[in-house]
């Protein structure tokens, strides 16, 4: 079938506004909140379930790749068509289907924003926990996609925790439905995370947590990331574990207070933003232990916010860091590797040390309470051999987060950006168990092909092929850019 007719027919499913096919609109789809491209031959907007099985059901008919997307914030390409094909854009298959507080739970679709839930069901004094910095803009079916994670997961777990049931199409059109308090596999925690390459995911049935009786937001200030860093063990090792702890070093104080104005110290080596929660009677014994903690491991300011007003302001530093760095640099590239606790210092001072042997400045916005680093390598991407460098730092970074008895990602996903390093954590018989499993969801590879995994001679050269067609430029792996070789 020739491309004007594939487009006809995606036409008369979906109607003319349902499709996209011309360049001009396509290149707004060709990245994500990576450094990745690649562009679409088509992007579709379904509005049911029913929509998604004919898409599946023609791409599959006639051999094209496809992928769902949903607010494009991603961080490691996983939405970017780097094969080409069909997008499927959730992004109108946004509404909350039914709250039901006395369980609490809800059904909602794909494209509701995740700030949005929240919204929704604080009349019942419930909210949604996982909060990724983007939850005013990115949406719930892409934090399902890449088991999203956010400050407040520290002390309640990220979206897999949070996930009780799917409803799911798989690449042949095939609609399946999941239940975690079912018999038999566990298939939702198999597809939480599978970053789109088992299956399009058209409901979800989330958990929903009251809201605490207290919340008290500390701002902690430290003259070093080390002691920051030594403040957060100390913390979880006496047992009074935080809502949330995360840990700005002064590159990013000095950015996020010039463009939000959130009262940070601009002296200060790093900050603690650290929220404790709970029943009102004994927070503030809590508040106290964790303030004597941090000024037993070198802060020089403990600061208790004294009104809401106060709190969201500090937080709002938090949540728009990555923003901020527009102002140091016109280009970042953020990385995702997960440590234990105690590895901080450690891999903080490497982290440093990568960065100066590249020449390039690094900022530290992160997790600090569950180890899920976000080193942000600041430069500007018009330099391709800059760029390079960037990416080598990259995957030094991560390699250090692997050595420390860690992770490649934590909430970010593998996609594109973290494929080539999966053998450096996995062993082969693991990747090919793994991939086994994808075969059995997705056994034509069409639906989100050369994601997650090692890219094969096949992936490559049909991202080449794809790219000059589009005269586009080739972007290497990270293999052949990152000096340093899968084993």
């Amino acid at each position: 079938m020739n491309r004007q007719t594939i487009v006809r027919e995606l036409q008369n499913l979906l109607g003319p506004r349902g499709v996209l096919h011309e360049d001009a609109d396509l290149a707004l789809y060709e990245y994500d909140g990576s450094i990745e491209k690649g562009r679409p031959d088509f992007v579709v907007f379904p509005r049911t379930t029913d929509d998604v099985v004919a898409i599946a059901k023609l791409a599959t008919r006639e051999g094209i790749p496809f992928a769902p997307r949903g607010a494009g914030t991603g961080l490691s390409g996983g939405a970017v068509a780097e094969q080409g094909g069909i997008i499927v854009a959730m992004s109108r298959m946004n509404k909350i289907l039914g709250i039901d507080a006395a369980n609490l739970r809800a059904v909602v679709q794909p494209g509701v924003v995740n700030a949005d839930i929240s919204t929704a069901v604080a009349q019942y004094g419930l909210y949604y926990v996982p909060d990724p910095s983007s939850q005013k803009a990115c949406t719930i079916g892409g934090n399902v996609a890449e088991n999203s994670g956010g400050p407040h997961c520290l002390a309640y777990g990220v979206t897999t925790n949070h996930t009780l049931g799917l409803e799911v199409v798989l690449s042949d059109g095939t609609v399946i439905e999941t239940d975690v308090n079912a018999p038999g596999y566990d298939l939702t925690g198999l597809l939480v995370g599978s970053e789109g390459t088992l299956g399009i995911v058209t409901k979800i049935v989330i958990r929903l947590v009251p809201l605490a009786e207290m919340v008290r937001t500390l701002l902690v200030s430290f003259s070093s990331v080390e002691t920051a860093s030594e403040a957060v063990s100390a913390i979880i090792a006496s047992g009074t574990i935080p809502a949330a702890i995360e840990m700005m070093d002064n590159t990013s104080i000095i950015a996020v207070e010039a463009a939000k104005h959130c009262g940070y110290p601009t002296d200060a080596g790093a900050v603690l933003l650290i929220d404790v929660e709970g029943l009102r009677d004994g927070l503030d014994d809590s508040i106290t232990r964790i303030a004597d903690i941090c000024k037993a491991n070198g802060a020089f300011e403990v600061r208790i916010a004294q009104s809401a007003q106060e709190r969201d302001k500090y937080w709002a530093g938090r949540k728009g860091a990555f923003g901020a760095m527009g102002r140091l640099a016109p280009s970042y590239y953020v990385q995702d590797g997960v440590i234990p606790r105690s590895q901080l210092p450690q891999v903080l001072h490497q982290v440093n040390e990568i960065g100066a042997k590249y020449h390039l400045r690094i900022a530290n916005v992160f997790h600090a309470g569950d180890g899920n680093l976000h080193p942000l390598i600041l430069f500007d991407d018009r330099d391709e051999q800059v760029t390079e460098q960037v990416i080598a730092a990259g995957n030094e970074i991560i390699q250090a987060c692997i050595d420390a008895g860690g992770s490649i990602t934590g909430e970010h996903g593998v996609g594109i950006e973290k494929r080539d390093l999966m053998a450096r954590l996995f062993d082969a018989p693991t990747l090919a168990a793994m991939l086994r499993v994808k075969a059995a969801f997705n056994p034509d590879n069409l639906l989100n092909p050369c994601k997650a995994f090692p890219a094969s001679k096949m992936c490559l050269e049909v991202s080449h092929k794809r790219r000059a067609a589009l005269k586009q430029p080739v972007k290497l792996s990270r293999t052949i850019l990152g000096a340093m070789p899968i084993p």
